[in-house]
């Protein structure tokens, strides 16, 4: 046995099937529901008939679909908008730092008063990652100011990582300068 074999062959009926509901005017995929056949071979039924189908509901059907992914995907993009904020405000905020271990393994934690700089490298990274999907998700519309925004987080990242290499080598970090050194806007 071999080779395509059709349990069910086209007949004269399933033409006149086709023509009829066509002229009733049923899209493709619902004669083909109708009729018990796929669309594919409505399709080639239908042009071995000289008929087509009127595609205006399925380019108005395929629009509404993108407009609503793409209210979808701007409404995701506020959300990790609205992560990176809060990620960002945490860096200032109080924070616990614990540890497991020992030889009893006990638990131990301490209040301080905000994260230390291994974990505000982790937050802005974590930031940076929700900002950079939110505008892949939703470019800006125009590109004023995005350069002077990376620019600025650029800095940022620069700093908190001196600090983190600073501590880790056991130094102290520098005191902050009210002053700036006249980059930040």
């Amino acid at each position: 046995m071999g080779g395509n074999q059709h349990t069910n062959p086209v007949t004269d009926e399933t033409r006149a099937d086709v023509r009829r509901l066509h002229a009733e005017g049923h899209g493709r995929n619902e004669i083909a529901r109708r009729l018990a056949r796929s669309p594919r071979t409505i399709s080639v039924l239908a042009a071995e008939m000289g008929l087509t189908f009127d595609r205006t509901a399925t380019e108005e059907a395929t629009r509404a679909r993108v407009a609503d992914l793409a209210e979808r995907r701007a409404i995701l993009a506020e959300a990790l908008q609205s992560d990176a904020e809060r990620l960002t405000e945490q860096l200032w905020q109080p924070s616990v730092i614990y540890n497991f271990g020992g030889k009893d393994n006990t638990y131990e934690y301490e209040n301080v008063p905000e994260p230390p700089a291994d974990a505000k490298k982790n937050l802005m990274a974590t930031a940076g990652m929700a900002i950079d999907r939110s505008l892949k998700l939703v470019p800006p519309q125009d590109d004023g100011g995005n350069e002077a925004a990376q620019s600025l987080v650029g800095q940022l990242m620069t700093g908190l990582a001196a600090v983190y290499r600073q501590q880790q080598a056991g130094e102290q970090a520098p005191p902050a300068d009210d002053e700036g050194d006249g980059d930040a806007p």
